[in-house]
């Protein structure tokens, strides 16, 4: 799997991302003729190399006119209109619907910090021509470059203040901060911005994880080069680009995101729709268990795992097919053991099941419920003979 690591020891913003993905390979041609698509003017894009303490990379930007905005300012835009500009995008669905999550992850946090519905949110920074630019792009990007999976290190978060459209704001914003919750982060020890509310959305929008580099064999490294020069460190952020690399035995580990509700004025058969809608969305696990609420009526928790790209997506789903005022979330890191697909001959054909493995034992094979059910009612048997058949094969091996 085309795996990517995003080494953030300067931070991270839109344009240093995309500047990063065109260092490492993405055709600037080919990102001109997509975000050219976007139904919106008054914008010219550059790309140049420049060095940072003696390492040279991609600096990525976004040249307004002097004619799209005379008051120097940005055009504020809101989520409806932001949805107007990507739908109308030469663009591939995953792309559109990627990208669209990032920004209404933005008007929930922005909607929370200035008491408003994520609907009336204004964007300003986020909002404006190069802001749309970076996360369109970048999405774009991933997918452009084959990028299945992207990976991210601990932040570093600067200090001090910043100037934006609601007047001086301490560092970091708090946008980025609220993005980055469940997040790792570190104190970077300089007084400037260092991951900025867009870096923050497309992080937390796109990682699958965040920590350490993974194993992986190493096949491009790119650097995007920031704005500015930072005292003690070059402003660089470093990509790299491989496939990942193990033995099949390996303890893995990822980041998932936990969400959880109480309720106690659900049908049951609305329930049961819930966790359809859930795993059809791609949540990796759906749990309900049984709890005793206040004024001690019975109620049921629902508890879902999903990528954390996934969470706003499966937050959605439960608030639109459920009784619930809140829902609560985490970030958690878990291990993983390897598996891969293998098919066994069986005396009803073929069977699909999971080769596990572990270390310092043989292989485990694991049945498929949804395959030994079909050959148990194909073949009119119990479903427990197909399992106890392929479990057998443990004891064999």
């Amino acid at each position: 799997m085309k795996t990517a690591y995003l080494d953030c020891f300067s931070g991270l913003s839109g344009d240093m991302f995309l500047g990063a993905l065109l260092d490492a390979g993405l055709s600037f041609d080919r990102l001109k003729e997509c975000l050219h698509t976007l139904p919106f003017h008054g914008y010219e894009l550059g790309l140049k190399r420049e060095s940072r303490n003696l390492i040279s990379g991609s600096r990525f930007q976004v040249h307004l006119r002097e004619h799209h905005d005379k008051k120097g300012g940005h055009k504020k835009r809101g989520l409806e209109d932001i949805r107007k500009i990507i739908g109308q995008g030469d663009l591939s669905d995953s792309v559109k619907q990627k990208s669209m999550a990032i920004f209404e992850s933005l008007a929930r946090i922005e909607g929370h910090i200035h008491g408003l519905p994520p609907e009336q949110v204004h964007f300003h920074e986020v909002g404006a021509v190069d802001s749309i630019i970076d996360i369109v792009g970048t999405v774009y990007a991933l997918e452009c470059l084959e990028i299945k999976r992207l990976l991210v290190s601990a932040l570093p978060l600067g200090s001090g203040f910043v100037n934006t459209a609601h007047g001086r704001i301490p560092v970091p914003a708090p946008a980025t901060l609220a993005l980055l919750k469940g997040v790792p982060v570190l104190n970077s020890g300089v007084r400037q911005e260092m991951v900025t509310p867009t870096g923050a959305a497309l992080a937390t929008g796109l990682a699958e994880a965040f920590g350490p580099m993974p194993s992986m064999v190493v096949q491009t490294v790119g650097y995007g080069v920031g704005s500015r020069e930072l005292p003690d460190r070059p402003n660089l952020l470093r990509i790299i680009i491989g496939h990942g690399h193990g033995h099949g035995h390996e303890k893995k580990t990822d980041t998932v995101v936990l969400l959880e509700t109480n309720l106690d004025d659900m049908h049951p058969e609305c329930l049961g729709y819930l966790m359809e809608r859930l795993f059809d969305a791609g949540a990796l696990d759906v749990v309900f268990a049984p709890i005793q609420m206040k004024k001690n009526r019975p109620g049921v928790q629902v508890q879902v795992m999903g990528r954390p790209d996934q969470k706003d997506l499966l937050m959605d789903i439960m608030v639109r097919e459920t009784t619930t005022l809140g829902i609560r979330f985490r970030y958690s890191r878990r291990m993983v053991l390897d598996r891969n697909p293998e098919e066994v001959e069986s005396p009803w054909g073929n069977i699909r099941v999971k080769r596990v493995e572990i270390q310092g034992e043989s292989p485990r094979l694991i049945p498929e419920y949804d395959v030994c059910r079909e050959i148990a009612l194909k073949n009119r048997i119990p479903l427990r003979d197909v399992y106890q058949w392929i479990t057998a094969l443990n004891r064999k091996g």
